[in-house]
């Protein structure tokens, strides 16, 4: 049998996770899953909670941290940024949809999960805040107005995965438009 490594465990495992929930993250199953043995996953994670806890540092990665760096490299004014960041973060990605809502319905079920979740929410939510303030917004204005964004984003995720139709470019500009507003 082939092995497996430690990347390719953590997204066999998100898969498993997008169609099974998280009970399609016991060992033997995504082993068989994976086609390896569970000696595989042993010689990477030490029991099934470092795996999930591998997950969620890779679900802040690729989906907050990567993101927000992406956006702040560009040597564009804080306005162009933030409707950058909107139409990445709205845009249709099937497996980050899959794998964003998949996750926080684990986090109803798992503390650890909810308060990772809170984390990345915090973290997504004070970059737009920093960018709001760097726009001219006050704190508590562009606090209000950070949350709505993401309410608007976790919305979406939910929209489409109930089958609704993805939010448009011009739509996700008019929410952008309406956050610039001043009070």
């Amino acid at each position: 049998m082939r092995k497996l490594s430690r990347q390719e465990w953590i997204a066999g495992s998100f898969d498993a996770l997008c169609d099974g929930g998280i009970d399609a993250l016991r060992v033997e199953p995504l082993a068989k899953r994976l086609g390896v043995t569970k000696g595989s996953f042993y010689h990477h994670f030490e029991n099934r909670r470092a795996l999930h806890l591998a997950m969620l540092a890779e679900w802040e990665r690729l989906g907050t941290l990567a993101i927000i760096d992406q956006v702040a490299g560009a040597e564009v004014g804080a306005e162009k940024r933030l409707r950058a960041l909107a139409q990445r973060t709205m845009e249709i990605d099937p497996i980050s949809d899959a794998i964003e809502n998949s996750i926080r319905a684990w986090a109803a079920t798992d503390e650890v999960v909810a308060e990772a979740a809170l984390r990345v929410d915090d973290q997504r939510i004070a970059y737009v805040v920093g960018l709001l303030r760097e726009i001219g917004l006050s704190p508590a204005l562009a606090k209000r107005r950070a949350r709505l964004l993401y309410r608007v984003l976790i919305g979406e995720f939910m929209w489409r995965n109930a089958g609704g139709p993805a939010t448009t470019a011009k739509e996700i500009d008019e929410v952008v438009d309406l956050l610039l507003k001043p009070a």
